[in-house]
This record gives C-alpha cells, sequence and structure tokens, in this order.
C-alpha cells in the first residue's frame, strides 16, 4: 500500500473515532495497570510521514520534511522515561526488514483498534476490551535486545501549501469549506512475551507541526498522554 493510500485509510479509521464519547474506551488491557519494576523498553523505530496538501487537497509526500520530523520526534521519545527506574533502549536499524514488518503490522492492527475499539464499529466478540495482539513475531525484538517490551509509534501530519491556504480563503468567502493539514497518530506498547498490546493512544487533531523540535516533542506528550507508569 502507497504512503498516500495509507494515511487515507488512516485518517477514515481515525474520523471514526470521533464518534465516540470521551473516555467511554479504555486505552489498557485487561489485567495490566502499570509497568513492573526496572522494565526494559525497546523504542521501535518511528513509523512517520509527512505531506503537503496542494490546491487541489492532494496529498503530496514530502521526504525533507519528513527527515526533520524523524529526527525531532525520536529524540524528543528517547530521552522520554516514565519512571528513572526504566530501562529504554533504541531499536536503530529502521530498515531492517524485520523491523519493517513489524511496523507495517502495526500500523494495520492500529488503524483496526481506531476503527473497532476507539470507532463506531465495535466488534462484539471483544466486549469492550482492548484485546489485541501482534502475534509471536515481536519475540524477535526481545531476542535482539532483551527488552520486556517494544513501544511502537506511527504518525502522520499534513499542511496547507499557501495555494491550499489560499483556497481555503475563498472557499470560505463562498461559503465552502476546505480542510487544512490533520496530525493523525498511534502508539503502542506491545509485551513480547506474548506480542499482546498492552497499552494503546491515538492522536487525532488540526493543530502540531513535526518540522520544529519543540512543537515536535508537544506532539509525543500528547499521543503518550496516559503512558503507563
Amino acid at each position: 500500500m502507497t504512503g498516500l493510500r495509507r494515511f487515507a485509510v488512516v485518517l477514515g479509521a481515525l474520523l471514526l473515532a470521533l464518534a465516540l464519547p470521551a473516555g467511554a474506551a479504555k486505552n489498557r488491557a485487561e489485567g495490566f495497570e502499570k509497568l513492573a519494576q526496572g522494565a526494559r523498553i525497546a523504542i521501535m523505530p518511528v513509523d512517520i510521514e509527512l505531506f503537503s496538501i496542494s490546491a487541489g487537497g492532494v496529498l503530496e509526500p514530502r521526504a525533507d520534511w519528513t527527515e526533520q520530523a524523524l529526527g525531532h520526534f525520536r529524540a524528543a521519545l528517547l530521552t522520554r522515561k516514565p519512571r528513572p527506574d526504566i530501562e529504554v533502549m533504541d531499536i536503530e536499524d529502521a530498515d531492517d526488514e524485520t523491523v519493517q514488518s513489524l511496523n507495517a503490522l502495526h500500523g494495520a492492527i492500529s488503524s483496526a483498534i481506531a476503527a473497532h475499539h476507539f470507532g463506531s464499529y465495535a466488534l462484539p466478540s471483544k466486549e469492550g476490551r482492548l484485546d489485541w495482539s501482534m502475534g509471536p513475531e515481536v519475540r524477535t525484538i526481545r531476542e535482539r535486545s532483551g527488552a520486556d517490551y517494544a513501544l511502537f509509534t506511527f504518525v502522520r501530519d499534513s499542511y496547507a501549501s499557501s495555494e491550499r491556504i489560499a483556497a481555503m480563503v475563498v472557499g470560505a468567502l463562498f461559503g465552502v469549506g476546505l480542510g487544512g493539514g490533520v496530525q493523525v497518530g498511534y502508539a503502542s506498547l506491545v509485551e513480547l512475551d506474548s506480542g499482546r498490546i498492552v497499552w494503546f493512544n491515538l492522536l487525532l487533531r488540526g493543530t502540531g507541526d513535526l518540522r520544529e523540535p519543540d512543537k515536535a516533542r508537544e506532539t509525543l506528550e500528547a499521543l503518550l498522554a496516559g503512558f503507563p507508569q
């Protein structure tokens, strides 16, 4: 699936989440309360992509923006620790085939969680529980790092071009609403022994700018709001 198509799928899934009243969905798996003393968390390479929105509303990938955002977001991620006793370790090889496969799997499962747990398409079999798994494949990360958990993050962000902003102004004069940029994010804490997603959060808003260090850190804090202590 191309980056543009994945962005459209992600945005569509998350828009469904707006139909659910705030606080109605739980972010933690049943039985999971907090991180164990001295827990080790492997930080997976960030799955991130930024887009410019053309005058006609077409999403255009921006590699330069993506590179900036990746550096800012990852720097903020690696310096953030839930507690002093928690060890954070960096899984650096973003080009590794296994890592890429796991990131792609996380993106797909997260879209499903957004639609079926936070959104309006609830699955009766889940009974309202955060009951999702990435399967035994994630044990590879435990074998490589010795970590207890892995933190996966997925971010897509778009920004209106100057031409799009002009079109929005003209549209408003004629009573036509044209959308601007949208920031979409998923974060999952995965138990590496079982593959179970024990904590999940999503972010969907029309603000934020990952191209600047301070604002990228603010986005990270918003995405990890409620992270287990």
